[in-house]
């Protein structure tokens, strides 16, 4: 079959999965009927999820947080991780294949069209990573020099808008994914990473000299971080948003953000030392499920 044609199948099939998801049962009913969940996970972005071991094993401050979630609406029911990335979460969430996505997945409107978002857990801060030595404080500083980011990361847009607002170029170079993306900056080959705080703090951490990198720069946004799973399926999000804000009220969610952020982490038992931020702090004590364009607005 020529590649065309192949491509057109393939795009029938997501959208005929997503038209009988959307038409058929929902998700704690696909659960219920196959006796397992498909979790969404990511492989290298520590914190909040990623492989910590052989044998398919993922650990992560959302990733406990799902468990724990489901666990409390699905008790039965078995879990099975699926490793996703930037690029290729939202129409795995939206066409069902996975039930509810684990990752530092940015809650923002233009994803809204295509799958739903709990409660926020975790606020983020895009800002950069450059090398210790380099003497680089600020984005201006950057004009004409090469800076690596995540493809299907936010942070790119932010990166144009930037640009944009402040006239100074920005030559942008893509890693596949965080590891990549770093890579990139420890080789030489961009001057600065940019990402939310923690998964930058995540990566240097873990990085062969965590030393050598400092996170710098102007806060180019404020994003809300949230667990996804499918539109349409208000039985799912409410039983999700539900466990959320119990582990918040009791205080549980903040001995988890402990865990992940304070404490020595898997691979290299180093500790990021990021505490929970006041913002956080406002979110866990008043929950919502506002996009990122609503944080614009403040």
């Amino acid at each position: 079959m020529p590649r065309s044609f192949k491509m057109l199948a393939l795009a029938a099939m997501v959208a005929a999965s997503g038209a009988a998801l959307a038409q058929g049962s929902g998700t704690l009913d696909k659960i219920a009927s196959s006796g397992k969940v498909v979790v969404g996970v990511r492989e290298s972005s520590a914190p909040m999820a990623f492989a910590i071991g052989a044998n398919n094993q993922f650990g992560g401050y959302h990733v406990e947080l799902c468990e724990r979630v489901l666990k409390a609406i699905v008790p039965q029911a078995k879990l099975e991780y699926m490793t996703l990335t930037a690029q290729n979460t939202m129409p795995l969430v939206q066409n069902g294949t996975v039930d509810i996505g684990c990752g530092p997945t940015t809650n923002n409107l233009t994803r809204q069209k295509q799958v739903a978002f709990a409660v926020t857990t975790y606020v983020s801060q895009v800002r950069m990573a450059v090398r210790a030595d380099s003497g680089i404080t600020s984005f201006k500083q950057l004009d004409g020099r090469t800076v690596a980011a995540s493809a299907g990361t936010t942070a790119v847009q932010l990166l144009r808008k930037y640009g944009k607002d402040n006239n100074v170029n920005l030559p942008t170079t893509l890693g596949k994914d965080h590891f990549e993306s770093f890579m990139l900056l420890e080789s030489g080959r961009a001057d600065a990473f940019v990402l939310d705080d923690n998964l930058l703090a995540g990566v240097v951490a873990n990085s062969a000299n965590p030393k050598g990198y400092r996170i710098v720069g102007e806060v180019l946004g404020s994003e809300p971080i949230a667990l996804l799973f499918r539109r349409d399926d208000p039985a799912f999000k409410k039983a999700v948003d539900d466990q959320l804000v119990k582990l918040m009220q009791t205080g549980e969610l903040a001995k988890v953000y402990d865990k992940w952020f304070m404490q020595p982490i898997p691979p290299k038992n180093m500790a990021l030392n990021l505490p929970m931020s006041d913002t956080l702090k406002q979110l866990i004590a008043a929950p919502n499920d506002k996009p990122l364009e609503a944080y614009a607005q403040q």
